[in-house]
């Protein structure tokens, strides 16, 4: 509770941006809920469709991540009161084109109204794949008053799923990523389909939505569709700002997830193991870079003429007199620093220095090959100005090579508070200025960048000593906004709440 007023001023504040009305309502709680709604189509002859249900539960901040339809785990009675629910909503309006009824559906089956959306939502695909039909032209054709094509719709076949492909760093507090996109291929086949605006070239700017495309993936079963749509995300090369891309594909292979055990709280729960140290492997990725850029050139490892032997591999540990040679990388976004120890026989391959159980299978400039602890892992490297980007099959992996040794005067004062990302500063807590005293992890700034309202704490506890941001001013990616002198023994000064909001 000592949270809730400086959490309904933020909750006015983002209504009164967005809707220009900050009335805030209080609802119930509903604990594990799923997020079900149903797709219809009305047309102007009293045709009314209930094109079955959609799964939207995989949220982030209220905004979904991943969607299915039908959604899985529905009895019958309850399919069919969410059906009949919609259609009566639709009717009791006199509705007429695409909406969508959206339900928050309890732990034990109690379907709750949220609001209908009075349009095609982004999920509306795997409604299309599982009906096999074109929303997009019946919502048109109705618009002309034309009938639906039959009296009741067309059956169902197999399942769907949905992926958002946002640009965003789900590590950092879902924090939107901007700039060039250098690169975004998926791959095609029977039972995918790609949505998108962007091409690789494209800048991502920070006036709109984050997200870059929608994957879906039909097929028979759930299963099927599932392990389709991760591989062909796992697949996908995308260069340039952090994705969810790597968090979509854990997701999607997570067991909650595989069983169907869906809810809101899916990120909440799991996010920091899909996050986590576990969820990749950034040195071997590392190495990689560090491998494909001493080849210097595609031609080092020749292909063996079909038929013949298999090509050599290339060994680790041989005794070579050659010194060590050292990379130093940065990893993005998170700040990481990777040290790779290589050497360079007279093969001219570069060997791994230091990494006990690892050695080199084949490289090249723009791939490599490693087997790792017993395992064989393949490496796609691209490098794009001062950028290497490494694409594995667990995740993507972008990289700043470092000099030997370090400026120091590149580096940043303690306890300054740099922007996430580009945006506007839109306040900044009440009484907050240069001499004033803070606690750690206490919200000092607000920026509001795609849509969204993000806090920007203190990093401990101490004497504010610059204050460089104020409400209006439109600030760059890493721009100084203020800096914290810490000072664990500091009182802090309290952020006033208003008194309507308290």
């Amino acid at each position: 509770l000592d949270a809730l007023p400086g959490e309904l001023l933020a909750a006015a504040a983002e209504a009164a941006s967005a809707f220009g009305d900050g009335e805030v309502f209080a609802e119930p709680y509903v604990e594990r809920g799923r997020h079900v709604e149903v797709q219809v189509m009305a047309d102007a002859h009293d045709t009314v469709w209930a094109l079955g249900t959609r799964d939207c539960s995989l949220q982030r901040r209220h905004q979904k991540v991943v969607e299915e339809a039908p959604a899985p785990g529905l009895d019958e009675a309850l399919r069919t009161r969410l059906h009949e629910a919609a259609v009566a909503a639709a009717r009791a309006v006199g509705y007429r084109g695409a909406g969508t009824v959206e339900f928050l559906v309890s732990a034990e089956g109690r379907p709750y109204f949220l609001e209908m959306n009075t349009r095609l939502q982004v999920e509306h695909p795997v409604t299309e794949a599982v009906f096999g039909l074109d929303l997009v032209a019946l919502q048109l054709r109705v618009a002309e008053g034309e009938p639906l094509p039959f009296p009741e719709p067309p059956q169902p076949s197999g399942h769907a799923v949905e992926a958002r492909l946002y640009a965003e760093d789900p590590a950092r507090d879902w924090q939107p990523q901007t700039g060039a996109l250098l690169t975004l291929e998926v791959p095609e086949g029977p039972g995918l389909r790609l949505d998108t605006g962007y091409t690789g070239g494209d800048t991502i700017g920070v006036h709109y939505d984050p997200m870059i495309a929608k994957v879906i993936a039909h097929a028979p079963t759930r299963t099927e569709a599932v392990r389709l749509l991760a591989r062909a995300l796992e697949r996908a090369r995308i260069h340039g700002p952090v994705t969810n891309r790597g968090l979509l594909v854990r997701s999607l292979r997570h067991p909650d997830f595989a069983a169907a055990r869906l809810d809101t709280g899916f990120y909440d729960r799991h996010l920091a193991e899909l996050t986590g140290p576990g969820a990749g492997d950034p040195a071997t990725a590392a190495l990689a870079a560090t491998l494909a850029e001493a080849v210097r050139g595609p031609d080092a490892v020749r292909p063996t003429r079909p038929g013949g032997p298999a090509p050599a591999r290339f060994g680790a540990w041989r005794n070579v007199p050659s010194q060590p040679q050292r990379k130093r990388y940065r990893s993005e976004p998170d700040g990481t620093e990777h040290e790779v120890a290589y050497r360079t026989p007279r093969t001219g391959v570069p060997e791994p220095h230091g990494t006990p159980g690892t050695r080199v299978l084949t490289a090249t400039a723009d791939r490599v090959t490693l087997e790792v602890d017993g395992v064989t892992r393949h490496f796609a490297i691209t490098t794009h100005a001062d950028r290497v980007h490494v694409d594995a099959t667990e995740a993507s992996y972008t990289f700043t090579a470092l000099p030997r040794f370090t400026d120091p005067a590149t580096h940043t004062a303690p306890g300054s508070l740099l922007a996430p990302m580009p945006g506007t500063v839109v306040r900044l807590a009440e009484g907050l200025a240069a001499g004033v005293t803070v606690e750690a992890g206490q919200p000092l700034i607000w920026l509001e960048a795609m849509k969204m309202e993000h806090r920007i704490l203190a990093p401990a506890s101490g004497t504010l000593t610059a204050l460089h941001a104020a409400p209006g001013h439109q600030v760059e990616v890493g721009a100084l906004l203020a800096v914290v002198q810490e000072d664990p023994a500091a009182t802090p000064v309290p952020v006033p709440v208003p008194e309507e909001t308290a």
